[in-house]
């Protein structure tokens, strides 16, 4: 049989600092000065707490149950607000071992309660984490635990955090679920580093074995959560809370078994475990000197790019001295601080302030452990683009200096490379006119082990487009007139802006009359009002009309012209039998060849032009068949020219008299000018 341990497993940071607070506290008490207390289970695991309780760690319901001198010990979980109120009320001691994750999730929420924002907790309403995070925004959170539950939501935004035992998968749906509806979400996800890490440890390994345990308390919810996992992995696993659980005979007959653990789950546990399945090893005495032990393996000192938290000891003009639990101090210098202009340590720290940094030596040479916040902020800033890569979010960055080929821009303190074709959507020539800007991006390629990142503005720029033109959609209707921009030409129309989106202005729909190309009627950035003819969304096609604002010209022609009415045309074309004549576009009218001239025409190229200017007299409409009779020799007859009634010299400079022209053709008419 072989035995393969998860990667990550058994206790965490928050539940290895509880418990050595715990036996601090134990320690400190030895006067019996008062009684010990948690409110709950400190971890939940059933041997440890029982173990703590012949040590005289008692469980009570609430604070109300202590009294002046005693002590209560938060668990890991952390409690609400009120709480801590009702122990000062007391005068009860408190040693807070709130996990430094989850004390986090108590300071968004109280931060974001207080600014009047709604708050959405993801996770089990019953596990006393979610219930002390609901206490620091005085109960009013709203509490899912599935896509469902997430559906009763009923406010337009939402400030979200979640459990940090929680599946991710869980709050990926809560959060698909609210986004469907339409809330807008500040999403803050806390779930645990840790745990995840877990998750993602005994899901791997599951794969891989014949069969697998889980071994923690069955009230543990990061162990069900853990179960549940494996169990969509390997159909062969099995839930154990110690030795006494373990199916010996039916893990008999598979030869890899997989050991994965929650997080309060006692590494002695999981060693016994081992041992009883292997027969290479002993059987380990359970006691709380095993505790001690892992305890004791906790305090041993970090090796280098460690993450550790510790407490702030003392604050120097140059650094800080930060208390780690171990046998050296943890050494922060203002080179490894990321301080603004005129900042000093003073302004960013206090004494009891806890700190998380990162190992960057373990030996000053001086005794001191070497931290630093800057290179821990790095990995943080890491850590945010790859959840933005993954989450496909937006972030921001500042374009620092041109390369070839694009840009290089700056995440905080993490710099990525923006390419030329992805910093606009149209066409960059140079990235220069960019160098200075703060640019929202998405991130599309992440390889941290190179220290390389690639940005997209475009991406962002595109989305923006898109979000605008679905807008624009919604607002159009066919049969709209709406007003748009001539854009550009075509030998078939025209396209129109309507504000973002282009239209189709057939050549055919721009007139009644007709027309050899658009530019005979439109100008390049003419503002039109057109109408919408017909919409298709899936091809991005629309369809406008020009002509359809104005009326067709026969359906008010008898407003507009009457039999016997002399009129203006144009001549638009010429047949054997006459000319056709128009009076305005989308109206023509036919002069016979008999009605051109006052004498027998033969040839009617001879007597009229395409495109010349002419007068006529209508003769007859025919509305039904849509003709109108015209005649220009009739229209000749009845031509009266405007002339005054004498020629005189009035206003003239010089009196002159009435001269005559023999080839002036009004001299002709009228015996003089």
């Amino acid at each position: 049989m072989k035995i393969i341990r998860a990667k990550h497993s058994g206790f965490c940071f928050g539940v290895k600092r509880a418990i050595q607070k715990t036996l601090e506290s134990i320690e400190n008490n030895e006067n019996n000065s008062g009684n010990i207390f948690t409110c709950g289970q400190l971890i939940h695991n059933a041997s440890v707490t029982d173990e703590l309780a012949r040590k005289g760690v008692n469980i009570i319901p609430s604070p109300d149950e202590a009294g002046i001198n005693d002590t209560i010990i938060v668990r890991s979980h952390g409690e609400p607000k009120a709480f801590y109120k009702a122990a000062e009320k007391n005068g009860v001691k408190i040693v807070d071992a709130t996990c430094p994750f989850v004390s986090k999730i108590h300071q968004l929420v109280s931060d974001a309660h207080n600014q009047g924002k709604n708050i959405i907790i993801v996770g089990d309403k019953n596990h006393p984490e979610v219930i002390g995070i609901n206490g620091w925004c005085d109960d009013t959170a709203c509490i899912f635990n599935s896509s469902k539950d997430a559906e009763t939501f009923n406010k337009d935004s939402a400030f979200l955090v979640s459990q940090t035992t929680l599946k991710k998968e869980t709050l990926e749906e809560v959060i698909a679920a609210l986004t469907k509806e339409g809330v807008i979400l500040e999403v803050q996800n806390t779930i645990c580093n840790a745990t995840h890490q877990r998750q993602k440890s005994a899901a791997d390994l599951a794969e891989k074995v014949d069969a697998m345990i889980v071994i923690g308390g069955r009230n543990s919810s990061n162990t069900q959560k853990l179960y549940e996992i494996c169990k969509k992995k390997q159909n062969n696993c099995f839930f154990i809370e110690d030795i006494g659980d373990l199916p010996l005979k039916e893990l008999e007959k598979y030869n890899t078994i997989g050991i994965a653990a929650g997080a309060s789950t006692p590494e002695r546990v999981i060693k016994e475990v081992i041992s009883t399945m292997s027969e290479n090893i002993t059987n380990e005495n359970i006691s709380m000197a095993d505790i001690m032990d892992e305890i004791d393996a906790s305090l041993a000192l970090p090796r280098t790019g460690a993450i550790i938290t510790g407490k702030v000891d003392q604050v120097n003009e140059n650094d800080i001295i930060i208390n780690m639990g171990c046998k050296k101090d943890g050494i922060l210098t203002s080179n490894e601080v990321s301080l603004e202009e005129g900042q000093t340590l003073s302004d960013l720290f206090k004494v009891g302030d806890e700190v998380t940094a990162k190992v960057i030596k373990t030996d000053d040479n001086d005794g001191g452990i070497l931290l630093s916040k800057k290179r821990l902020e790095v990995n943080e800033h890491w850590n945010e683009i790859n959840e933005a890569l993954e989450n496909k979010t937006t972030i921001d960055v500042k374009v620092v200096r041109p390369v070839k080929g694009g840009v290089i821009a700056a995440y905080k303190e993490v710099s990525g490379f923006i390419p030329l074709s992805q910093l606009s959507n149209k066409f960059v020539e140079s990235a220069d006119e960019f160098i200075g800007q703060v640019l929202s991006v998405k991130v599309t390629r992440v390889d941290q082990r190179r220290n390389r990142a690639v940005f997209s503005h475009k991406a962002i720029l595109v989305e923006e487009r898109q979000k605008q033109i679905d807008e624009i959609w919604e607002t159009l209707n066919i049969n709209d007139i709406v007003e748009g921009t001539v854009m550009r030409f075509t030998d078939y129309g025209a396209f129109i802006d309507l504000g973002g989106i282009d239209g189709l202005l057939h050549i055919s729909e721009i007139s009644w009359g007709k027309l050899k190309h658009p530019s005979e009627v439109l100008e390049i950035g003419q503002t039109v009002n057109v109408r919408i003819l017909s919409m298709n969304k899936e091809k991005g096609k629309i369809s406008l009309g020009l002509k359809q604002t104005t009326p067709e010209p026969w359906s008010v022609i008898e407003d507009n012209y009457s039999v016997g009415q002399i009129v203006a045309g144009k001549v638009v074309q010429l047949k054997e039998y006459g000319a056709f004549v128009e009076l305005e576009p989308g109206l023509d009218g036919l002069v016979h060849i008999s009605e051109v001239a006052n004498k027998r025409v033969a040839n009617i190229n001879e007597e009229l032009t395409i495109g010349q200017e002419v007068k006529a007299k209508i003769l007859d409409i025919d509305t039904e068949r849509k003709r109108i009779s015209l005649s220009i020799k009739d229209a000749l007859g009845e031509e009266t020219p405007e002339t005054p009634d004498t020629c005189t010299t009035e206003g003239l400079e010089e009196p002159v008299g009435v001269i005559e022209d023999e080839n002036c053709d009004f001299c002709d008419v009228f015996g003089g000018c």
